[in-house]
């Protein structure tokens, strides 16, 4: 007689996410506030595996509204069902699934709902959840949620498409910038299988999207506004056009010669927001934006890439002279940097006498 098998199946990550919401009726995938590719691109392909293998009322949403150039173009061409919204209504038979954020930070629809998620599927180091959640998936070690959510797809046997394939790859393009280009075994594997589904003109003309004079402007006062002490860079704006050019300032700040640490931060409506990067061997950029928004406001991210907030700030439409300074101190101290009187990074001066 042939030998009887004793091995069991062994369920694999996405077979227990839909366990967890087998018996729910209604489902709510929420992003981050400001949701990027990433946050998109993942709940666009947790809501396609919803629909295919549990049926139900599934939508996607996010708070706050969609701010790069590159993001909107995105979504303009790849039209994911995201919905953007200011609350949201959760009831008994609704399971909550949070994509790309944690469920102890304050940048989603949910924790204004007083609300413990369901699901939360993350690869952000956010620190420890203050309570217990039925299913969660967080990675650090991946490079971008998308990645999580293309291995659901992956194991699920459901095809994403070329438009979802075409976000999934994006999103996993964009978070890999800046020094955080380590790929897991896992991201190289469903980069490759991402790239055989996604449309490349599609890709180009995401990357290649419009900007308005609005953001040169912004760039233009961030150059003029950029400080360094030693190796680490500072830019405070007084004011934004959009919060898109926290993040791009800071990407681009990074890769100044000499330059290993940044911190980029603008008044935008009644909120500052902040975008932390660091070079190789140069620290983690969530612990030093965290020590520096120390008990007035959050922050969280990755090794060498992070973002930070603090809330409901009541100024005027520029940073006041304590606050500016309390926030350069708190950074230089996070860095460890003793120097308090920095260089300007150029001065129009400078650019005339060089013509």
């Amino acid at each position: 007689m042939p030998a009887t098998s004793t091995a069991h199946t062994r369920l694999t990550q996405s077979d227990s996410f839909l366990q967890a919401l087998a018996g729910y009726r209604r489902f709510l995938v929420i992003t981050h506030d400001n949701p990027d590719p990433d946050a998109i691109a993942t709940g666009w392909a947790i809501h396609l595996l919803i629909q295919e293998r549990l049926g139900g009322n599934v939508r996607l949403i996010g708070g706050g509204e969609i701010v790069r150039a590159e993001n909107r173009h995105m979504v303009d061409l790849l039209e994911p069902p995201i919905e953007l919204v200011r609350k949201i209504e959760v009831t008994t038979d609704t399971a909550t699934i949070l994509v790309d954020c944690a469920a102890g930070t304050t940048n989603h629809l949910l924790t204004r709902e007083d609300k413990v998620p369901v699901v939360v599927i993350d690869h952000h180091q956010n620190g420890r959840c203050p309570y217990e959640i039925p299913f969660s998936d967080v990675r650090p070690d991946v490079a971008a949620s998308a990645s999580i959510a293309t291995s659901y797809l992956r194991e699920q046997r459901v095809e994403p498409g070329a438009m979802l394939a075409t976000a999934l790859l994006y999103a996993m393009r964009t978070e890999t910038q800046s020094h955080e280009a380590h790929f897991s075994r896992i991201d190289r594997s469903n980069l490759l299988w991402l790239t055989e589904r996604a449309e490349p003109a599609l890709l180009a003309e995401i990357e290649n999207a419009p900007l308005s004079r609005g953001y040169f402007g912004d760039l233009v006062l961030a150059i003029q506004s950029t400080f360094i002490y030693d190796d680490a860079g500072l830019c405070l704006l007084p004011r934004a056009h959009g919060p898109e050019i926290v993040g791009e300032v800071a990407d681009l700040l990074i890769r100044c010669e000499g330059v290993n640490r940044v911190l980029c931060g603008a008044i935008v409506g009644e909120d500052v927001l902040f975008s932390a990067r660091t070079g190789e061997g140069a620290g983690s950029a969530t612990d030093l934006l965290r020590l520096t928004l120390q008990g007035i406001g959050h922050a969280g991210g990755h090794q060498h890439r992070a973002g930070g907030k603090i809330a409901n700030l009541a100024s005027a439409p520029k940073f006041a002279d304590q606050l500016h300074n309390d926030l350069r101190n708190r950074w230089l101290a996070a860095c460890n940097v003793d120097r308090r009187r920095g260089t300007r990074l150029i001065a129009r001066r400078e650019i005339v006498e060089n013509l």
